[in-house]
């Protein structure tokens, strides 16, 4: 299986504490970065936030076609909130088992954690 798309890449250029991207590769080695040296709780918190961060993009695609209704649906304030509902969404999936994206990504993290060790 490749995996090298989970590999995180010399060209993002990511430091720690750097903004967050919405990319998946992005985010996959920042969470990488932040985790190197650091205990297996924080390597697991970092893959399920990106588990998190995935699962946000899924579910705002799913309910970008979603319309709503007059008098109260609609506007920059439903999308804002719906942005914030969906975010809160894809936390409670990550934490409750989500899709496994997390387990796979806790295992790269400790495999990079563990390389750059030796």
């Amino acid at each position: 299986m490749d995996t090298s798309f989970l590999m995180p890449s010399a060209s993002l250029n990511i430091q720690p504490g750097a903004p967050a991207n919405t990319h998946p590769k992005a985010a996959l080695a920042k969470a990488a970065v932040a985790a190197n040296g650091e205990t297996k709780e924080s390597a697991r918190k970092a893959a399920e936030e990106f588990e998190s961060m995935f699962l946000t993009n899924l579910l705002e695609g799913m309910f970008e076609g979603v319309k709503t209704d007059a008098p109260f649906g609609g506007g920059n304030s439903e999308k804002i909130y719906r942005s914030l509902m969906l975010g809160e969404y894809a936390k409670e999936i990550s934490a409750n088992g989500g899709l496994g994206i997390a387990d796979h990504v806790f295992r790269e993290l400790l495999a990079i954690q563990e390389s750059s060790q030796r």
